[in-house]
């Protein structure tokens, strides 16, 4: 199948490459950032074998299209989405936190929950709560950035004691999150769905904040189903959820956790194919929008073209 496994371009001003687990990010004049996301796919951070055709252009189109309908809030990096699975935008300094921000007792904090906890980031949780229960309110529990291993749990009173953050910027990149959660609840809903929990980014240029990276995709967030949601909680049954969590069960069920010594499952080709269906159905529930393959042809001289009409007549 026709998927971007990897690229190995070499583009006019280039001045270098990086390659993460799904994206591989070219820099040109120092400026501008070329986002390629390819169709790699990792879960419990490892990358598998194959990749998934269509998963790049899923994510980053449901990114490109939260990106606009974002702009009034704060402003993006974006400058250019030349391709559906590119996206060119500007350089900007990361803050060193990621703003994850939940309305719902799910994921990480609801194990934590589980565990006898009842804070999370500096956080204070009321008794009687069960896991997938709405929160009286959303609320913010931000995480260090690694370059290496897992994000890590951070309070708002160690960003400001440890200086990672200035108390004036932090008050900003709350204001945006919650912003941004908001809208993003409120396009969830029209399309059926909850917005459960989410993450965001955020950079400096020129002493100005920008949302950086990709926002409101299956893999950064998590959603519910709203239709059956309130019987699901009262009866107990798990919720119907719209992220890649299905992939992390398919290896969970074939002996795949990411522990040492455990092998990846076999990717067969109708596994693949059942996990690109996959993200289209994402793709199409998210955004109400049909999914539109690009034509035929190849993928990697497509991308490339976009790239370089993009670099000569628009930066």
């Amino acid at each position: 199948m026709n998927a971007i496994k990897e690229t190995h371009f070499n583009f006019p001003g280039q001045t270098s490459f990086y390659k993460g687990k799904v994206r591989d990010v070219y820099t040109i004049d120092n400026k501008y950032l070329v986002m390629v996301v390819s169709d790699r796919i990792s879960a419990f951070d490892v990358v598998l074998p194959e990749p998934i055709p269509y998963k790049g252009q899923v994510l980053n189109q449901i990114a490109a299209g939260f990106l606009k309908a974002t702009a009034d809030i704060v402003p993006n990096w974006v400058v250019n989405v030349p391709d559906p699975s590119v996206t060119i935008g500007r350089i900007c300094e990361p803050f060193k936190v990621e703003m994850v921000i939940r309305g719902y007792l799910a994921g990480h904090a609801a194990r934590e929950y589980a565990a006898g906890k009842r804070e999370v980031c500096g956080v204070s949780l009321p008794e009687g709560l069960k896991e997938n229960d709405k929160l009286p309110e959303p609320i913010i529990t931000p995480t260090t950035k690694a370059s290496v291993g897992h994000d890590e749990d951070i309070s708002r009173e160690q960003i400001l004691a440890k200086g990672i953050v200035s108390e004036e910027d932090y008050i900003k990149l709350e204001n945006y999150t919650r912003a941004l959660y908001q809208r993003g609840t409120e396009i969830a809903k029209k399309q059926g769905l909850i917005l459960v929990d989410t993450k965001y980014e955020f950079g400096k240029a020129d002493g100005e904040i920008f949302l950086i990276d990709e926002i409101h995709t299956p893999d950064s967030s998590r959603y519910f189903y709203s239709e059956g949601y309130e019987e699901r909680q009262a009866t107990g049954e798990a919720q119907k959820q719209l992220s890649k969590e299905f992939v992390r069960k398919w290896l969970i069920e074939n002996g795949f956790q990411g522990k040492d010594g455990q092998v990846i499952p076999e990717m067969t080709p109708e596994i693949v194919q059942s996990i690109s269906d996959r993200y289209i159905e994402l793709y199409e529930k998210i955004t109400g929008e049909a999914f539109v393959k690009p034509e035929s042809g190849e993928v990697l001289k497509r991308v490339e073209d976009a790239i370089n009409h993009a670099i000569t007549s628009v930066l």
